[in-house]
């Protein structure tokens, strides 16, 4: 059984502490722990009691009303409320990190695919997906409250944008240049360049997809020859070189290419490069992809 403190609990729930203190006081339906210390803790059932409060309350309902449900209660609570009403992103964050407590494979797909039929997968991704990996420390590595819960959503999610991305049209020509797509050597986050991946095919990119890990230094010529535009995710750069030594090794080996970098990492990148591109907000990512392939050219 897992242990949260409040401020996890405050983190995942998005419900001040001191609001937590004051419901428990006044209220039966959770009551803390206590360790030795006599700090508080929650354990896996606490959080998910917590979770479908949070979901009722996010979307209206007084606290002095969900107290008074019982289990199933706040279940038919949170049917009608998804009946009546379209649920908010903070809504849809909360129900899937509620299955993902649980370890519910078939309730975090129906609600994943939920919201992707409302929203599309960009918008969902974006909306949904992305902040309920970042309140569980998936992406940026913030914490590692729930390891578990991580691979278990992580491996649902990346099947699902794959599915997705198979369902888009071929490129209309497989000879044409392309982008390639990878982290570097070290970097093993996939997700979000997988949803990289499924963005640029669907603005008609031609992509060459390596995915993560990827040791730029051994690339077969017939890759490097197809290719008119890197494009490097970089998220935690464990790769023990600063993002300017990565830029200026990959503008060094391959000077007639044009460099994309993007991620979290390439915050830390100080130097200027002719034919380097950061990306450094989500904002900026879209605008990129969305200008399309001729966008490079224009841009030389």
């Amino acid at each position: 059984m897992q242990r949260f403190t409040i401020r996890d609990v405050e983190n995942l729930c998005h419900i001040k502490a001191h609001t937590l203190r004051i419901w428990e006081q006044r209220f039966t339906f959770f009551q803390s722990k206590r360790k030795e210390s006599l700090h508080r803790y929650y354990d896996n059932d606490d959080l998910q009691v917590l979770l479908q409060v949070a979901y009722l309350y996010h979307g209206g309902m007084k606290i002095s009303h969900i107290a008074t449900l019982d289990a199933t209660g706040r279940l038919d609570a949170i049917e009608a409320q998804r009946s009546h009403q379209e649920p908010t992103s903070e809504q849809e964050v909360l129900s899937m990190l509620e299955a993902a407590v649980t370890f519910d494979e078939g309730r975090f797909r129906e609600r994943l695919d939920s919201v992707i039929r409302r929203l599309g997968l960009e918008e969902a991704v974006l909306k949904v997906v992305f902040p309920y990996l970042q309140r569980v420390g998936l992406l940026w590595m913030t914490n590692r409250i729930i390891p578990a819960q991580e691979h278990f959503s992580s491996y649902l999610l990346q099947h699902r944008i794959i599915a997705e991305t198979e369902t888009l049209p071929s490129p209309p020509s497989s000879t044409g240049e392309a982008v390639l797509l990878f982290t570097p050597r070290d970097e093993h986050h996939e997700l979000p360049l997988l949803y990289l991946n499924y963005l640029l095919r669907k603005y008609g990119w031609n992509v060459i997809y390596l995915g993560p890990n990827v040791d730029v230094r051994e690339l077969p010529e017939a890759i490097v020859e197809r290719t008119s535009t890197f494009y490097m995710h970089l998220i935690t750069n464990l790769t023990g070189f600063l993002v300017d030594d990565l830029l200026e090794s990959l503008c060094t080996r391959y000077p007639g290419k044009r460099i994309i970098a993007s991620g979290s990492a390439v915050l830390a990148a100080q130097r200027s490069f002719l034919n380097v591109h950061l990306l450094r907000t989500d904002n900026e990512i879209l605008r990129f992809v969305h200008a399309g392939p001729g966008s490079v050219h224009r841009q030389s």
